[in-house]
């Protein structure tokens, strides 16, 4: 089939239809030199404006057990042409379940450790983006121009001008990037223009490269962009909030493209494009990353599907920071009562919603007889060996929600809204559902995050909407360390952007094509009272306001300045 053969079927069933995600058919060499530039015009391809040739590409369906909630009684068609294997009969048994794990200690050195520095926001971004990625960045553009007989010459500090426009994109937006240059009155924006000039920006966002092509894992189909997940993963990790709470879910990378590997996700207000697992803190960090490659080049392992086996690699890599009782709360697509085992027996605890094809015959109330019930009304069975439960609970619809951690005390009351009456009712809700309900939304928190002012600007390589993404999420982080350990007022998160890009454009502009234009730039800079902040400096200076030596600067005008002249300085 077509891509648009299966775009008009969906919209012709209606939302009612059971939907798979699709991949468009990947090329026969994921690592060629070809994928560079296989991405079309950088400009166009907004929402649903996906070009002919994407629209006419063949299409492949994806078992990744995704299926709607009226699957949930059969197992997708790929899952019964398995072949069958005899696993020993669970017994289950009616009573709440009496988990032995240990006990969660909260102690965070390493987030104290960070609220003693004080960090400005481009401290906490460059804890992800630190010197090291930055360097490794460099030089890879640089090998990838020389191996194309290009001298480009990137230093760090125009990358970090690329990376500030960027950056700023995600709230500054035009139809083309190059109006930033133009001289017209309504688009001309000196920020951009005064940093870097127009035809070094495009030189330099053209040959943008995170890997030797020379050394590329043909396996793998995102190996352009491998050694840079490695780096922000590693990052992520080591800077993340130690916390007994996590989610994980799926997100998704905007992407209307050529290259394969995209698919139609259910459910996501984006239509294609690379779908991400992710393991984030339940306000929304984002802890590990891993882009979804389908079944056909990613295998499961441990009798688990695809979605299971990805909860189990996150698991492994929070472990990397000790063996911890953490809780991980995930939905149906991953959920099975197998899974549920096997982090139990890594010490780990989990919740989440199921599928009935998974409970492996959990002898539960009728989902027809429960809806005939009051609201609130539930049924449940623990299996005796594994101390693991399952409860069927009716609420607005009836749901299985599965867990080797929490049981069903205490029942509480809840107020639920009652569509037909046009009022609210009290209904019981066992503790699981409840915990469950509170802890879940981790992923969709820093969906909500990056969304709103993601990176806008794209390039030829089919990489470069995921590079666009893996810079707002560690946006997102750095803000959400900011809210863990400010002692003053918090900013809020574009005002947190907004910071960052100012600070790199400004910083690392280039004086030398600049002329007397950088003094009107530091002028108007200063007195914006937007995102000035006191740091320490090494090396000693003249404060810019008494002339007195200082150990300390402002950040963003890269002046010395005394605490006690900070803000007479900016307001004089």
């Amino acid at each position: 089939m077509k891509l648009l053969e299966v775009l008009n079927a969906l919209e012709e069933e209606g939302p009612s239809h059971r939907r798979e995600e699709i991949f468009i058919a990947p090329p026969d060499n994921a690592s060629g030199d070809f994928t560079d530039e296989d991405s079309g015009d950088e400009d166009g391809q907004r929402g649903s404006h996906v070009p002919g040739s994407v629209l006419h590409a063949s299409v492949v369906p994806e078992d990744s057990g995704t299926e709607e909630e009226d699957d949930d009684l059969q197992p997708p068609p790929a899952m019964k042409r398995q072949k069958a294997v005899v696993e020993p009969q669970r017994v289950w048994i009616k009573r709440d379940i009496q988990p032995n794990f240990r006990s969660w200690t909260p102690s965070d050195p390493h987030i104290e450790d960070l609220k003693s520095q004080e960090l400005s926001p481009v401290g906490l971004f460059e804890l992800f983006f630190d010197e090291g990625t930055i360097n490794f960045i460099v030089n890879e553009t640089n090998r990838y121009a020389w191996q194309k007989n290009v001298n480009l010459g990137l230093t760090a500090q125009e990358l970090k001008c690329v990376l500030g426009i960027l950056i700023l994109s995600g709230y500054i937006s035009y139809p083309r990037r190059r109006m930033f240059w133009e001289t017209s009155p309504d688009s001309h924006h000196h920020l951009v223009a005064d940093a870097i000039r127009r035809d070094r920006f495009e030189l330099i966002f053209s040959y943008l490269h995170f890997a030797d092509n020379n050394e590329l894992d043909e396996s793998d189909r995102f190996a352009k962009v491998r050694p840079l997940i490695v780096r922000m993963n590693c990052n992520f990790q080591k800077h993340a909030p130690l916390e007994e709470f996590y989610s994980f879910g799926e997100s998704m990378c905007e992407y209307f493209g050529h290259r394969g590997s995209k698919q139609l996700p259910a459910g996501k207000p984006m239509r294609l494009g690379y779908k991400i697992w992710c393991g984030t803190t339940s306000r929304g960090y984002l802890v590990w990353f891993e882009p979804s490659q389908g079944t056909l080049f990613t295998k499961s392992d441990r009798g688990l599907d695809l979605g299971g086996s990805m909860v189990v690699k996150f698991v492994d890599a929070l472990q990397e920071r000790g063996c911890l009782p953490y809780h991980i709360f995930f939905d149906k697509v991953f959920t099975s009562v197998k899974l549920m085992s096997i982090l139990r027996k890594k010490g780990v605890k989990a919740t989440g919603t199921v599928r009935e094809y998974r409970t492996e015959r959990c002898p539960l109330k009728d989902p027809k007889e429960l809806k005939k019930m009051k609201r609130g009304s539930f049924d449940y069975k623990v299996d005796e060996s594994e101390e693991i439960i399952v409860c069927r609970w009716h609420d607005s619809s009836v749901v299985n929600i599965c867990s080797n951690a929490v049981g069903i005390e205490p029942v509480e009351l809840t107020s639920h809204h009652s569509g037909i009456a046009k009022t609210r009712t009290q209904v019981h809700q066992p503790s699981l559902v409840k915990l469950y309900q509170e802890k879940v939304g981790g992923v969709s928190r820093m969906d909500q995050n990056i969304a709103k002012y993601k990176v806008k600007i794209r390039g030829m390589k089919w990489y470069s909407s995921f590079i666009g993404y893996v810079i707002d999420a560690a946006l997102n982080n750095a803000w959400q360390l900011h809210r863990i350990c400010s002692h003053d007022a918090q900013v809020d998160l574009l005002a947190f952007r907004r910071y960052v890009a100012c600070v790199y454009l400004e910083s690392n502009a280039d004086m030398s094509s600049q002329g007397r234009r950088s003094r009107r730039l530091e002028t108007e800079s200063r007195f914006d009272m937007i995102g000035h902040w006191i740091v320490h400096q090494d090396k000693r200076t003249r404060c810019a306001l008494c002339h007195s030596q200082t150990n300390t600067r402002c950040e963003k005008c890269q002046k010395g300045v005394h605490a006690k002249c900070f803000r007479e300085y900016h307001i004089r």
